[in-house]
């Protein structure tokens, strides 16, 4: 079962976001294979809300532990919290990924 890892930004720390965004972008393409979805939270008129939400596809919370901590935006002290939940992948790019009714 994946792992969703949510991210919240510091106060007043977008300047440092933008400082880490070429390395934190150049993370994600080297792990993007494990990646089902990933993207910056937005505030309704599309300014940055000072966070991430990732999915990333592993079974296992330390795995998803060491990998939001290489994140170069956690390395670079941008994150005010992380949290990390289990997943169930119900529907994914149109595609259902729930068992049939009836099968063990």
């Amino acid at each position: 079962m994946p792992f969703h890892i949510e991210t919240w930004d510091k106060p007043d720390h977008q300047q440092r976001r933008q400082e880490l965004r070429p390395a934190h972008l150049a993370f994600l393409a080297r792990h993007s294979a494990r990646l089902l979805a990933c993207g910056a939270k937005l505030h309704d008129d599309g300014r940055d809300a000072g966070g991430g939400i990732y999915i990333l596809d592993t079974d296992d919370r330390d795995e998803a532990q060491r990998f939001i901590t290489s994140d170069p935006f956690h390395q670079g002290d941008l994150f005010r919290e992380v949290r990390l939940t289990r997943w169930r992948k119900a529907y994914v790019a149109g595609q259902c990924h729930l068992p049939s009714p009836g099968a063990t």
